[in-house]
Parts: C-alpha cells; structure tokens; sequence
C-alpha cells in the first residue's frame, strides 16, 4: 500500500509540474496589457474612496497611565519578627503569595472596573450602543492593559478621538481599579491578616474550651495547684509543640506552589526535624505529652488529670499569644502599604494623535485594488476561453442544467 501511496503522489506531483509548464506567463501578461484600462480604473477608483473615507475618519489620541504593582517582599512584618524571633510563624502568613502583573492585568479587565468606568464617563451614549456588554466590547478595543517583562510595570492605554477624554478615562481607569482593590485582599499583608485573623478566632475558640476543661479538673479532682519542676517542664513542652503546628502549617502553605526540591521547603522540613528531635527529648511529641509531664507511677490519677487539662491549656495559650502577635503585625504592615497600586505616571492629554496611519491604509487599499482588478481581467479572459470553447462550452450547459434544471 505504501509504494502505491508514493507512486500516486509522485505522478500528482509530475502532472502539476506539466501544467506549471503549459502556463505561458507571456500570455497573461498579454491579457494585463489588454485589460489595462479597466485596471488603472478600478484601482484608481478603489483608492479614491478609501482616500475619501479615511480623511473623514477623526484624529485617534492615545493616553497612557503607569502604575505600579506592590512589591510582594517588602513587608514590615518579616523585619519584625526576625527581631522577635518567631520565624516559624512569620513565614506562615505568606502562604505561596505572587504579585504577578498579570494578574492585575486581568483585575483591570473585570466586568466590575470596566462597567464602573463606563457609567462613569457615559460611554454608552458616547460609543452609540444599546446595552453594557457592547459598549465593554467598543471600550476594550480602544483600551489596553500590559504588564511589562522586563520592568513589571503595568501600562493602561486609552484611546480615543478627544485627547482630554482619553486622559481622564485613563485616570479614571485606575481609580476604580482601586475601589475594587480595596475590597479584595490581593497584597501579602492583606493575605496575612486576613489568614491570622481566622486562625485568631479558632485558637480563642480553642483556648476557652481548654480554660473550661481546665476549671472542670480542678472542680473534680480537687487539685489546684503542681510542682514548680513539672509545671517549668510543661510550659516547655507547650512552646515547643505549638512551633512545630506552626512549622506544619508553613509547609502545607509551602506545598501549594513549591515542589519538595525546593530550598524554603527543603530548610522549612529541617527546621520541623530539629523542633521535633527537641520535643523528643522531652518524652512526647506534638499529639501525646504523657510521658513527659512527670514520671510514671510518681503522681496520683488526679494529679494526671490535672497535669493533662493543664497541659492543653498552657499549649493553646501560647499559640494563641503567638497568633495575636502576627495578627498584629499584620494589620500594621496593611495599614504602611495601603494602596494596591502606585501611580508612577499619570495620563495627560496627547499633544500628538496615534492614528489613524492614513497613508498606511492608502498604500494598502491601493495594493489590494490592483491585485483584484488582475484577478478580474485574468478571471474574464478565463471565461471568455470557456464560452468559446465549444467543448467547454457544452460542459457547462450541462452544469447549468445539473444545478437550475434549465439549459
């Protein structure tokens, strides 16, 4: 099958070569010749209008506006807990966070912003349209939105035929971005309040519940009060099992975006290790402290009791200090950041149009009028060839018929 394949093609090959052959340029440029007249006309014709039509077209005028995206490192609260020493919670609260200017590319491209910025500047009227979704679509293509490579910097251009029009609309365009913004939390600050401040409100959840534990042990057991060396030993424990829950939930936040190769997971699981190998020492480990608390057979079954609702309630103490500590940090790094973007250039009116390239469309139109005027000579010299072929002649009487039903 293979070979028949390749023979088929080859003698396609050969019969195209042979036509390509019988193909007399001579001849056609001959029928150019003759057709002449009918082409300086046609293409002069064609360019006539389009010159007509594009110096009626209105002056384009294009304003831009440059902003700036936050930067996702910059922020008060990892300067402060290096200073507090906390890393393992400070680390947590970015969870995988990218300020991607494409993102706020595509923010700029909601419906929200751009119906916010149509009502705004009544483009419905302006763009001749009957309802929201037309008038998006006109404003969309007279308005763009790039993140540059290289700089990161974020470019909206406006277009349109008044350039103080296309400056306010430019301004304007940032300016409802930012009443967008500031309902979403989109900045690593934001993210990290917003994360803490839920994890606040379960650990408050959760140390009450060990506070009342805690007042139900002593009321049962009778037992108010431990010695200081096991009450030291708990309170240890209690700190170092709430750094290693704090360092599990950095890794699980790591896992998100980053593969286990890489370097802040790969120092993030050390540092869980070396917390973990010291709450060994101790005797337990972040789920079960019993071994640690006193020796075994030393202390009555009420003591136990005691030590175990105390024990929990020391643990969501000290997460729940930590917490607050980072909530707070985190609502003083939103407040210093405060806009989601800076305007490091705002739009003024053009004092230079940006189109429309008349001569552009001139030289294109002129192009297109002369390559069709060739293809309507060629195509009628083609035609007259069938008419007075009588062979070809009778085949398209017969094609007529198949597809009128008439001679």
């Amino acid at each position: 099958m293979i070979p028949e394949a390749i023979t088929t093609q080859s003698q396609e090959t050969a019969e195209f070569s042979t036509a390509l052959q019988r193909v007399d340029f001579l001849d056609i440029l001959i029928v150019l010749a003759k057709g002449r007249n009918f082409i300086l006309w046609f293409t002069f014709g064609v360019t006539f209008l389009t010159a007509i039509y594009v110096f009626l077209l209105p002056n384009q005028y294009t304003a831009e506006t440059v902003v700036m995206p936050p930067a996702g490192n910059s922020s008060l609260a990892s300067t402060l807990m290096n200073q507090m020493g906390e890393g393992a919670l400070a680390s947590v609260a970015g969870l995988g966070i990218k300020n991607s200017g494409e993102m706020y590319a595509s923010l700029f491209r909601t419906r929200t912003v751009e119906y916010a910025v149509i009502r705004r500047f009544g483009l419905m009227e302006r763009y001749k349209t009957k309802n929201m979704s037309d008038a998006r679509g006109n404003f969309e293509k007279r308005a763009s939105v790039s993140a540059g490579i290289k700089d990161g910097l974020l470019r909206i251009a406006v277009r349109d035929t008044d350039p103080k029009m296309a400056a306010d609309i430019a301004n304007g365009y940032v300016e409802e971005f930012h009443k967008l913004s500031s309902s979403l939390a989109i900045t690593e600050a934001s993210q990290r309040r917003l994360f803490f401040q839920q994890q606040l409100s379960d650990a408050a959840g959760n140390l009450a519940s060990a506070e009342d534990a805690m007042k139900h042990t002593q009321q049962t057991t009778g037992v108010l009060e431990i010695d200081s060396q096991a009450k030291s030993l708990i309170e240890s424990a209690a700190m170092l099992r709430a750094q290693v829950t704090a360092k599990q939930v950095q890794i699980q936040g790591l896992s998100s975006y980053a593969t286990d190769n890489n370097p802040e997971m790969v120092t993030a699981h050390r540092q869980l290790a070396e917390l973990q190998a010291q709450l060994a020492k101790l005797g337990g480990s972040e789920q079960d402290l019993d071994p640690l608390v006193v020796p075994k057979g030393k202390a009555p079954e009420a003591s136990m009791e005691y030590i175990k609702s105390y024990r929990e309630m020391k643990f969501n103490e000290t997460l729940y200090d930590l917490i607050a500590k980072q909530f707070e940090v985190a609502k003083l790094d939103e407040a210093r950041q405060g806009v989601i973007i800076q305007v490091a250039d705002r739009a003024t009116p053009p004092d230079k149009k940006s189109g429309p390239h008349r001569f552009v469309i001139l030289l294109l139109f002129f192009v297109m009028g002369f390559v069709l005027s060739c293809a309507l000579v060629l195509a009628r010299n083609a035609w007259t060839s069938v008419t007075q072929d009588g062979e070809k002649s009778a085949k398209l009487a017969a094609l007529k018929q198949g597809l009128f039903g008439r001679k």
